[in-house]
């Protein structure tokens, strides 16, 4: 454009020139006339006229060239004006014809001037009576220099807006776009008479509009143009980020038809976005499809694999890559160690970092984050530490991994404290860090420094966010603000299956229970759909509740959303029911699941527990055993506590054994209060307490308290008083200590010990709390 200009502007200085020369010319042919003459230009020298005629020649093409540049039609009419002119001004009396020549010029080239809207009429019907004939150039053309149609054999063009075009040419050509506009979603109309090309396919496609650029695409192959490279990579860009399966399909059937289907550039991003739309086996297909593979195309498919959780392949492809001579880049290590990382494979992430170090990659920022964030996942927070102080630069990306390495590994003290130091270097969080950190706090309980963390997500304009607003939903609703959460969860203004599951399970785990059902009604008519998650939540409500008849909706929306197969919800299902008292129907659907799980065995043999129905429990622990399920600790409580509700003391006994000699459980508090309970329960105080002072572990007050509640049920003073003392040791302000005590002397008969002891009470300011007796 900038050459065409710059010739433009040279031809108009030649022509200033040539009309200078003209007026010279013109003054000095009187002078060199005679002087008798009565009409000096009729006799003016030969030479002198036909220097002139030529100079106005020139002048005239050079006027047709800078007429060429702005508008094609005008080609030819500053050469006909030129010769019009040349050959009927008057007193040429050229020599030799000369004149008749000049003549004859101009008037051929006036009749072509004439002709000219004939010409172009003539093109216009011939256009109109077979399309199939030109070449559509709308969507294609670079300049308004380039025709619009263009004919197949003779190549002639004709341009849309045109200035010499028949005034029906528009009517008829609107007429024509919308017959065919019918079959493309009117986008034919949007685009017909105006400039589109594959910046606005481009734009279509960062706007999200997949169907209306895939249309685009569709009619710029039909009409036998070539989109570029780009346009097709864009549009599988968009189908990637949109996850537009479909579409990227249908992208990939215009390749092969384009016959492009062999293009590297393509090639590669069609198995980026087959991967991205979670299709691994295209993705594998296209690659090995692909004449030759270059970095990307292996970073392409081992990033798929590793992705998809295909750590094993992911490696081999690794090793293939590295067969036929290519290195990997820093690049490609990064999705393999992030695949460890959601694996705990450390074995393999060891391996990795081991090339890293070799290919001298490990001072990257990124490589190095993500090392730290995989060794942190693996367990090894000290590994991960070492590596993230030994790191020369750390930015936000590189606290943030050590944040989450500590948050996600139950080290939520460790992450407040580090972002602390964060904070101290002067780096900024950015709302993963904070989605992290709340989450620490949430773990933790951490109430005070969750509404710290609070306060700065305002302060820094995070609070708009919808993960981080769910996030703060969780934590509120984990520290027991099940109020606050409601208030935060109300005022988001967008909100996602996230943001609604956040707040369901603040009601489901920390009460009203009916309030999550209720909320979940809301939810459906809102147009969310529930997840796997969501429904575990609900089924675990209902079994708070009892709420065997919503417990039944949930079940058959489960059937119909095709989660029924889903291990976690089906366990889930079997303790509603069991819960509920139906013990059959949890045994149906415990029989009926296709894979069982330690979760699956350990809820229904709770639920038997929970029934009383002790025999079923143990039988099912035995088939547990025979089936190769390894019980853990949650089992051994629920069987426990089978047989102490039973009085199965000598079961009870051989399975809290077997439990530490030949399946290598170590026993918890829990496991020692239900021994204590099983004892107590049996009237076998002394072996009860004795049990309980040979703990290899102290002793916590749901112990003593276990052992207390015993000694009232049996009357033992002695014993009661001694569980006494260790709980108020423990806790001085708790209330339930005294109420029992106070129980047992009055059974007992011991007014005086009972009116000590409600004195004890009084001076410690302990306050009954109403109900308890």
């Amino acid at each position: 454009m900038i050459l065409v200009m710059a010739a433009s502007s040279s031809c108009s200085s030649l022509l200033i020139l040539l009309l200078f020369l003209l007026i010279l010319i013109d003054l000095y042919s009187p002078l060199a006339s005679s002087s008798s003459s009565e009409d000096p230009q009729m006799n003016t020298p030969s030479h002198l006229l036909l220097l002139r005629s030529l100079v106005l020649l020139l002048f005239f093409l050079l006027l047709e060239v800078v007429l060429g540049w702005t508008s094609p039609e005008r080609r030819h009419c500053g050469s006909t004006i030129g010769s019009i002119l040349i050959g009927f001004l008057p007193g040429y009396n050229f020599n030799n014809g000369s004149h008749s020549l000049f003549q004859h010029l101009g008037a051929r080239h006036a009749g072509r001037l004439f002709r000219m809207e004939q010409l172009w009429e003539e093109l216009w019907e011939e256009f109109f009576s077979d399309p199939s004939q030109w070449w559509d150039n709308r969507l294609t053309k670079k300049t308004p220099k380039h025709p619009d149609f263009k004919h197949k054999r003779t190549l002639e063009g004709l341009w849309v807006d045109g200035w010499r075009n028949p005034s029906w040419v528009k009517e008829r050509m609107s007429s024509m776009t919308l017959g065919h506009t019918q079959s493309g979603d009117g986008l034919r109309s949007r685009v017909s008479g105006s400039f589109c090309n594959a910046d606005r396919l481009s734009k279509l496609c960062e706007e999200g509009r997949l169907k209306e650029a895939l249309h685009m695409l569709e009619l710029m192959v039909q009409q036998t143009t070539k989109p570029p490279i780009h346009a097709y990579v864009c549009l599988l860009k968009g189908c990637s980020r949109r996850k537009a399966l479909a579409e990227g399909k249908q992208v990939h059937a215009l390749i092969v038809q384009s016959v492009l289907d062999s293009n590297i550039l393509l090639a590669n991003t069609l198995v980026r976005m087959y991967s991205k739309c979670g299709s691994l086996l295209h993705a594998h297909k296209v690659f090995s499809n692909m004449p030759q593979h270059d970095v990307y195309s292996w970073t392409a498919i081992i990033s798929a694999y590793a992705d998809s959780g295909e750590l094993e392949e992911a490696i081999n492809l690794f090793h293939q890559m590295q067969e036929t001579g290519l290195a990997p880049d820093k690049v490609l290590f990064v999705p393999l160690l992030k695949a460890c990382a959601r694996l705990a494979d450390l074995e393999q992430g060891r391996q990795l970092h081991s090339d890293i170090i070799k290919r001298g990659f490990q001072s990257d920022a990124i490589v190095g984050s993500t090392l730290v964030n995989m060794y942190a996942k693996c367990g090894c927070t000290e590994d991960a530490r070492e590596l993230f102080y030994n790191m020369s630069e750390r930015d936000v990306v590189s606290w943030t991994a050590m944040i989450a390495g500590y948050a996600q590994t139950g080290l939520g003290k460790e992450a407040l404290a580090l972002y602390e130091q964060m904070k101290q270097e002067g780096l900024q969080p950015n709302h993963v860090t904070f989605v992290l950190l709340l989450k620490a706090c949430a773990n933790l309980a951490a109430l005070e420094q969750g509404k710290q963390l609070h306060s700065e997500i305002i302060k820094r304009g995070f609070q708009s966010d919808v993960v981080v607003a769910s996030t703060l939903v969780d934590m509120y609703a984990k520290c027991g603000c099940t109020e606050d959460a409601r208030e935060l969860f109300n005022n988001i203004s967008e909100r996602d299956v996230v943001s609604w599951t956040a707040m369901i399970a603040g009601y489901a785990q920390n009460g009203p229970a009916h309030e999550a059902l209720a909320l979940y009604e809301q939810m459906k008519q809102a147009g969310f759909a529930p997840d796997k998650v969501l429904f575990v939540l609900l089924l675990k409500a209902c079994a708070s509740l009892a709420a065997l008849k919503q417990g039944k909706q949930l079940h058959s929306e489960i059937i119909k959303r095709g989660f029924q197969s889903d291990v976690v919800v089906t366990s889930t299902l079997v303790d509603m029911y069991a819960k509920c008292g139906c013990t059959e129907d949890a045994r149906e659907l415990f029989d009926n699941m296709s894979e069982r799980n330690v979760v699956s065995w350990t809820a229904m043999i709770a639920g038997y527990a929970q029934n009383g129905l002790a025999q079923e429990a143990l039988a099912l622990f035995e088939q547990m055993h025979r089936e190769g399920t390894k019980p853990n600790e949650v089992t051994y409580i629920s069987v426990l506590s089978a047989c102490a509700h039973s009085g199965l003391v000598d079961q009870g006994q051989y399975v809290f054994d077997s439990m530490c000699k030949n399946h290598g459980v170590t026993p918890t508090r829990e496991h020692y209060a239900c021994m204590v309970d099983l004892l107590g329960r049996a009237g076998c105080l002394d072996d009860a307490e004795l049990f309980v002072n040979k703990m290899p572990i102290q002793p916590d007050n749901v112990v003593w308290m276990t052992l207390l509640g015993a000694a009232r049920n049996h009357g033992h003073v002695e014993i009661g008083r001694r569980a006494f003392d260790r709980v108020v040791k423990l806790e001085p302000k708790y209330a339930a200590p005294y109420v029992l005590l106070s129980n047992i002397y009055a059974g007992a008969g011991r007014k005086d010990e009972l009116a000590k002891i409600r004195n004890e009470m009084k001076e410690a300011g302990v306050k009954k709390m109403p109900g308890c007796s």
